[in-house]
């Protein structure tokens, strides 16, 4: 594999990422605020049909933001967008909700400041069976073929979710501590939450036996890379990111910045884990108890976060008696091999995974700094969130 040139962006640099938000996406939020239902309108008609659908004067901040998501990087192929992002498109529905999901948003609630804003809504409970299963909504549509493309479902998503992003920052930064945990769900905690549906979440896959190659690797940095550019993130954060070793290292300098986990992280954490179990206990196709999934959740992200942000995260150790990953990874594994084997048999996965549903997505709805190189290895399309 070709080695992928180190990061641009040194410690100090990231440090004045700190207090940085998203410039275009506040200024929505702002403009939104004032000019209510008509802003909101030329938002969405825009979202959907493009900056030159609306009248001659848009609103200032709406057409800014639309300008600069409809300017795709010089870098971008049309043909990926279509294609879909084709590793995650190969693992199989069941692994991808409770590897990478849970594995990326417990990378989020890692952070303090992402977690303190969280908790601060209230309803821990609700809200984490309501935010996994919005999570899975945005992470399907976003990888399906053609989903990026404008006004298309993962489009509008993850646009969505950018500006709930910046909500989550307008509402809280009147009173928020302008202390070492800057600003809150900036630019450092949006680059964890990218970081936790790539580099993360496919470690976590790792720990189930199901691996990617260095082609691979390449085509799912280089598909992210153009949500990230979506989502509003800084490019010099990601934009020397194109292989696991290079998302580690970015990975490194934000824990350089970043407390280890704190209580909060734990609750938000445990009550993710909760509600992920009872969302796939007794699914077609899962054939696991509620408790056995907590012990197979639990196994997964200790072996994915390491042993010291495990315990930080509240994550408890499952004893080897009743630990199911060395089975599961080996079949995993062997599974792997003749899914990847030849290029039918990759599509043939592919195909499969689009054509499952997610086992989650209905029953989840309810009625410092530490080296990752040293670690144990439904359509939302509106802006309603605005």
């Amino acid at each position: 594999m070709t080695a992928h040139p180190p990061l641009r962006m040194a410690p100090d640099h990231v440090v004045t990422l700190i207090a940085a938000g998203d410039p275009l996406a506040d200024a929505v939020i702002a403009e939104l605020d004032q000019h209510g239902a008509q802003a909101r309108r030329a938002l969405d008609a825009g979202l959907r049909n493009g900056l030159a659908s609306l009248d001659p004067e848009p609103p200032t901040a709406v057409a800014a933001l639309l300008r600069q998501l409809e300017t795709p990087p010089s870098w971008v192929d049309p043909l990926m967008l279509h294609r879909g992002d084709v590793a995650s498109l190969s693992v199989p529905p069941m692994w991808f909700q409770l590897c990478s999901l849970t594995s990326a948003l417990a990378h989020s609630y890692a952070s303090p400041a992402t977690a303190r804003q969280l908790v601060r809504t209230g309803g821990t409970t609700d809200m984490a069976a309501r935010r996994l299963a919005e999570s899975g909504v945005w992470a399907r549509q976003t990888v399906r073929p053609g989903g990026l493309l404008r006004g298309r479902p993962g489009y509008l998503a993850t646009v969505e979710v950018r500006l709930r992003h910046a909500r989550m920052r307008a509402d809280a930064v009147e009173d928020w501590d302008r202390g070492a945990e800057g600003l809150p769900i900036g630019q450092l905690d949006m680059a964890r939450t990218w970081l936790g549906f790539t580099f993360t979440a496919f470690r976590a896959l790792d720990a189930v036996g199901i691996g990617m190659s260095p082609e691979e690797e390449h085509y799912l940095y280089q598909y992210w890379s153009y949500v990230a550019h979506l989502l509003g993130l800084d490019e010099r954060l990601h934009q020397d990111v194109g292989d696991h070793a290079g998302a580690c290292r970015l990975l490194d300098l934000l824990d350089f910045t970043t407390p280890a986990p704190d209580e909060n992280s734990a609750t938000l954490a445990s009550a993710m884990i909760g509600a992920q179990a009872r969302a796939m206990a007794g699914a077609p196709g899962v054939g696991l108890s509620e408790e056995q999934l907590r012990h197979l959740i639990h196994s997964v992200l200790r072996r994915t976060f390491g042993e010291e942000w495990g315990d930080h995260l509240g994550i408890p150790v499952v004893p080897p008696a009743t630990d199911l990953i060395p089975l599961i990874s080996r079949l995993n594994r062997q599974a792997r091999y003749w899914q990847t084997y030849s290029p039918a048999s990759a599509q043939e996965a592919r195909r499969r995974a689009l054509a499952e549903p997610a086992p989650h997505l209905k029953a989840a709805l309810p009625p410092r700094a530490r080296s990752c190189r040293k670690a144990t290895e439904g359509d939302h399309t509106g802006v309603r969130a605005a």
